[in-house]
């Protein structure tokens, strides 16, 4: 039994690994059952995660390492070889604001939460702006109202974020008992994203000087 195990593993190894090389996306289990299913061979979830558990230790030793996130599996690259990727593009990296990753940490920590409880924790208002941002960005969405006067909508974090962060799920993050203030919330999420490996683009979140300052600067 073993052995027709680790010949699928052998067999199935170069297939599944062009596959997730070749997405943009994060590939889950159940896309590469349906894409491995479509041929005449049937392969077992089993089978799968062996070859991805192959193919995460052959990384060990490679520039790059194949990672399980909140939607499926993706290689990206070590956060060690950021100098040199940042050199691959002229553009400049877009700059976030503390004002945005303390509304960040917020949502992320009290979610579903509404833009009204936000601005009673930080103690001013919200920038439309920030919340329109984050929403652009695909890291937050709404994702519902709360029964109160006006109906306020709620805001909550999304696969993307995870996925962005290099997350599978919100209990890998640090503890908010972890976090004296909202500052530290906001260099939290930045060492989280410097601390692990890059996202197939070289994107960074880093501390603006201006609290208050427009948080995504314009192309």
């Amino acid at each position: 039994m073993n052995d027709l195990v680790n010949n699928s593993v052998e067999q199935w190894l170069p297939i599944i690994e062009a596959i997730i090389f070749a997405s943009q996306q994060p590939v889950s289990l159940g896309q590469l059952e349906l894409i491995l299913q479509e041929d005449a061979q049937v392969i077992e979830r089993t089978v799968i995660k062996e070859v991805l558990a192959a193919l995460q230790s052959a990384c060990e030793s490679r520039p790059i390492v194949l990672m399980e996130l909140a939607s499926g599996y993706q290689y990206r690259v070590k956060s060690e070889f950021a100098p040199w990727l940042t050199k691959l593009t002229e553009e400049r990296p877009q700059r976030y604001s503390r004002a945005l990753l303390e509304t960040l940490a917020l949502i992320v920590y009290r979610q579903p939460v509404t833009r009204a409880e936000i601005e009673e924790v930080r103690g001013v208002a919200v920038s439309s702006h920030i919340l329109r941002t984050l929403i652009e960005r695909e890291w937050v969405k709404v994702v519902g109202h709360k029964d109160v006067p006006g109906k306020p909508a709620l805001l909550a974090t999304t696969r993307a974020f995870l996925d962005y962060f290099n997350l599978k799920s919100l209990r890998d993050l640090p503890p908010l008992e972890a976090f004296i203030n909202l500052e530290n919330a906001g260099e939290q999420l930045e060492l989280l994203l410097s601390e692990t490996e890059l996202p197939d683009h070289s994107e960074f979140l880093i501390e603006s000087s201006e609290e208050e300052q427009v948080c995504h600067e314009e192309e």
